[in-house]
């Protein structure tokens, strides 16, 4: 027969449990509306931004500028726009810095790891710059062969531009000295409050494809020169695309923690139903048996 103590005390620990995960989605359902509302807010700049750079970088031919003397690679703007043969690929990952997110963290890993083995098969090396401990974690000690060049878990919780600054100037000057001549973005993006998708983008070379035969306005005039305002838009460029795949990233993050608390909430609800269940059979048991004995133990009595 079950113990009645050990049942009561299975129970207690449960309910716990329920109160924990029950506060823990109600804290990522409070910062996943803010974390929305700052995605959505800044989708049409981030899509206006990057259609203007990619039509203007269509149009202006840098072979005409030469070199370009700058105190940061992010505004060697020559550099950073010329492809060339991809022998390295430098990867930019953005995880969580917590757990209990369901499985995000392990979906974006294996996605990252995926990505680090087709490179690997077509003899390309893969440069991992992470975002999030998670992702740290993962990769510190990993023999994936892949090289961790950079990492950031001050930027998760409370992305900013500044901080996107700091993740682009460091790609920026990879790239421009030559140790990766690709850059990808693996991250999330945020759909709704139940749901997100993993995203790969690349960041370099830029895909001018959309943008080919697209005319730029004709009322438009660039003073000094279009070069000019172009080495502008391309630090804006980098770092808004890092700025918004970590508000993106956070908004995702906040959700599948809503969700994987619910779901914990809920199946703490169904397992302490059900324990009640069995410390109650448990409990009827335990009275049937006393009183059989009781009952045997009068029926001895009489017959003696």
């Amino acid at each position: 027969m079950p113990n009645l103590k050990d049942i009561k005390n299975r129970i207690q620990s449960v309910e716990n449990t329920k109160k924990i995960t029950k506060a823990m989605k109600m804290v990522a359902a409070a910062k996943v509306k803010r974390a929305e509302n700052t995605v959505k807010a800044s989708r049409p700049y981030s899509t206006e931004l990057l259609s203007l750079f990619k039509t203007m970088l269509e149009k202006v031919n840098l072979s005409i500028v030469g070199e370009v003397q700058t105190d940061r690679a992010l505004d060697n703007y020559v550099a950073l726009m010329s492809p060339r043969e991809v022998k390295s690929v430098g990867l930019l990952v953005i995880t969580s810095n917590k757990g209990l997110a369901g499985a995000y963290n392990a979906n974006i890993i294996r996605a990252v790891n995926k990505e680090i083995e087709d490179n690997k098969s077509s003899g390309k090396n893969t440069v991992l710059y992470i975002a999030g401990l998670k992702g740290v974690a993962a990769f510190k000690n990993s023999t994936s062969g892949a090289k961790l060049a950079g990492t950031y878990t001050s930027v998760i919780d409370n992305p900013s531009m500044g901080a996107s600054d700091m993740i682009a100037q460091d790609l920026a000057e990879a790239y421009v000295s030559g140790e990766i001549d690709e850059i990808k973005i693996i991250t999330t993006h945020f759909n709704n409050m139940m749901s997100y998708s993993l995203t790969e983008q690349t960041l370099l070379p830029v895909d001018l494809s959309e943008v080919e035969g697209k005319e730029l306005d004709p009322i438009m005039e660039f003073e000094p020169s279009a070069e000019k305002v172009l080495q502008t838009l391309v630090p804006m460029y980098f770092s808004n695309i890092i700025y918004q795949a970590l508000l993106e990233a956070n908004a995702s993050e906040l959700a599948s923690r809503m969700t994987a608390m619910s779901a914990a909430s809920n199946n703490a609800e169904e397992m302490i139903t059900n324990l009640t269940i069995n410390y109650n059979k448990a409990r009827q048991g335990a009275i049937t048996q006393e009183l059989v004995e009781i009952v045997s133990g009068a029926n001895a009595a009489s017959n003696n």
